[in-house]
C-alpha cells in the first residue's frame, strides 16, 4: 500500500518509464507545509546512492544510484529486491473486545481468522465510501496488527482515536473490556519482493518458511533477531513484510541487502502494483467510492454482508443489492500509455475531442464523445511490454473484451477490458 496525489503532465513527446514515474511519483507527495520526516533508513539509503523524493510526507528513496526503475522493476520480477516501507503507520489494537471494535470499522470477517493471519481490509466512512485500505493481521481474539498508509496518517488516526472513544463509552465495552490503541512509531518496516525472496530470507533464519504461506505471519529470529514476518507484500511476487523496532532497522536492513538483493524504490513499486492489479489511495481508491465499486467486495465478510453491523454498511448494501453505479477495470491501451484523470469513452465513429457528455445528456456540439469513466493509473508496463491503466467505468461496460476508447494527448486510443492482475501472481500459498 503507498498514499497518492496527482500529476498533469503537459508534455507533447514520450516519456521514458522512469522519467514518467519520477514526475508522477514527485507528484504524489502530500506532505503538509514543513520538514519532511524521515524513516529509520534515511541515511541508510542516502549512503547507497538513493534519489530521495517527497513522498506521503516522507523523504523517500525513488530510486538508487544509476539503476532504472525498468531494471529494477524486472530484478523484482526475475530475483529479489527490498523497500522501504516505514514510512507506512503500524498499529496494535488490544484488549477483550478489539475483534468486535475493528469488524465495527470494517466490514471484514475478523473473527473468522485464524491466529496470525492477516487480511487486506477498509476503513469505511458513513456513506461506505473508503477512508483507507489496510492490511489487518490478527495474532488473537484480543489482540491485532494493523498496517494503514502514510498519506492517510492523520485521517487515520483522527478516526481511530473517535471512533475509540465511542466505542470505550459503550455499554458492551464496559462490560467485556476496552480497547487500546498502540502506534508503533519509528518502527521499521521492510518488503523483500521477488521468487528469491524466500531462499534468501531461509538462509538467515532456521525457521521453516514453507510453514508460511501467502497471508500467514509469526514471529520468526533472523541471525539474532526476533522479527514480526508476514508473508505477502505489493507487487504480485513471493515475498515478505518485516516489522522492526527502531534500534535495529538499520542492522536488519544491512543484513537483507546482500546480493542478489537489490535495493528498491518508489518508481519501481508503482510500476508493479500496478501490474499486479493493486490499488494506490489517492489515485484508485478514495471516499467518494465504496469497496463494491472497487472490485473489493471479497474483504466483505459473506456472513456480514446482510446483517453485519460495520460503519459505512448501508451505502454497502445499495451496491451490493443494486449494483455499483461504476466498476473499477483493467485496460489494455494502444498508441500511448494513459495516464490518471485521462477520459475513458464509448467508442464513436467520429474520432476527434470535443465535449465530454452523460449519455443522458443532449448534444452541445458536433463533434462529441459519450463519457463513461475515467483512468486512475496507467503505464507502459515493463513486463509485458503494452500500456495498461485501471480506472472506472460506468456499470456494464466492464465486462472482459469490452473495447472502449480513451483520450491520450488529444487523440482517441483504442483500450479493451482486461481482467486484472495484468500479470500472473508469484504467491506462495504451499507446497
Amino acid at each position: 500500500m503507498l498514499a497518492a496525489g496527482r500529476i498533469v503532465i503537459k508534455t507533447a513527446r514520450p516519456l521514458s518509464l522512469r522519467r514518467w514515474s519520477a514526475l508522477r511519483l514527485r507528484s504524489l507527495a502530500t506532505a503538509a507545509s514543513g520538514e519532511l520526516k524521515k524513516t529509520g533508513l534515511y541515511d541508510f539509503h542516502v549512503e547507497n546512492g538513493a534519489k530521495m523524493v517527497p513522498f506521503a510526507g516522507y523523504s523517500m528513496p525513488l530510486s538508487y544510484g544509476n539503476t532504472g526503475v525498468v531494471a529494477s522493476h524486472h530484478h523484482i520480477r526475475n530475483s529479489v529486491g527490498l523497500f522501504d516501507v516505514g514510512h507506512m503507520v503500524q498499529s496494535n489494537f488490544l484488549g477483550p473486545t478489539a475483534t468486535e471494535f475493528l469488524e465495527w470499522l470494517t466490514p471484514s470477517s475478523l473473527s473468522s481468522l485464524s491466529p496470525y493471519t492477516s487480511t487486506l481490509s477498509v476503513l469505511l466512512n458513513e456513506r461506505g465510501g473508503i477512508i483507507d485500505d489496510t492490511i489487518v493481521t490478527k495474532h488473537s481474539d484480543d489482540a491485532f496488527y494493523v498496517v494503514t498508509n502514510a498519506g492517510r496518517r492523520d485521517r487515520d488516526l483522527a478516526w481511530f482515536k473517535e471512533k475509540l472513544e465511542e466505542w470505550n463509552a459503550s455499554e458492551k465495552a464496559k462490560a467485556e473490556g476496552k480497547v487500546e490503541h498502540e502506534i508503533l512509531e519509528g518502527w521499521g518496516l521492510l518488503a523483500l519482493q521477488g521468487p528469491e525472496a524466500a531462499s534468501y530470507l531461509q538462509a538467515l533464519t532456521s525457521f521453516d518458511l514453507t510453514e508460511l504461506t501467502f497471508g500467514k505471519s509469526a514471529f520468526v529470529p533472523i541471525e539474532g533477531f526476533n522479527l514480526h514476518v508476514a508473508r505477502g507484500g505489493y507487487t504480485g511476487e513471493d515475498g515478505f513484510e518485516i516489522s522492526i523496532p527502531p534500534s535495529q532497522t538499520v542492522d536488519v536492513a544491512k543484513l537483507l541487502t546482500k546480493p542478489p538483493v537489490q535495493l528498491t524504490g518508489l518508481g519501481a513499486r508503482d510500476s508493479l502494483r500496478l501490474e499486479a492489479g493493486m490499488c494506490l489511495y489517492g489515485e484508485d481508491l478514495d471516499e467518494d467510492t465504496t469497496p463494491v465499486e472497487a472490485g473489493l467486495t471479497w474483504v466483505i465478510g459473506k456472513n456480514r454482508r446482510e446483517l453485519g453491523e460495520f460503519i459505512g454498511a448501508e451505502g454497502v448494501r445499495k451496491h451490493l443489492k443494486e449494483g455499483p453505479p461504476r466498476r473499477r477495470i483493467g485496460l489494455f491501451v494502444e498508441g500511448a500509455p494513459a495516464r490518471h484523470g485521462h477520459k475513458i469513452v464509448e467508442p464513436t465513429e467520429k474520432k476527434q475531442i470535443g465535449t465530454y457528455l452523460q449519455p443522458s445528456h443532449s448534444l452541445a456540439c458536433l463533434t462529441w464523445c459519450v463519457y463513461i469513466g475515467t483512468v486512475t493509473s496507467g503505464i507502459p508496463s515493463p513486463t509485458l511490454g503494452k500500456n495498461i491503466a485501471m480506472g472506472y467505468v460506468q456499470n456494464g461496460f466492464h465486462k472482459k473484451g469490452t473495447e472502449l476508447e480513451v483520450e491520450v494527448r488529444n487523440k482517441l486510443r483504442k483500450a479493451v477490458v482486461t481482467p486484472m492482475p495484468f500479470i500472473k501472481p508469484g504467491y506462495y500459498r504451499g507446497v
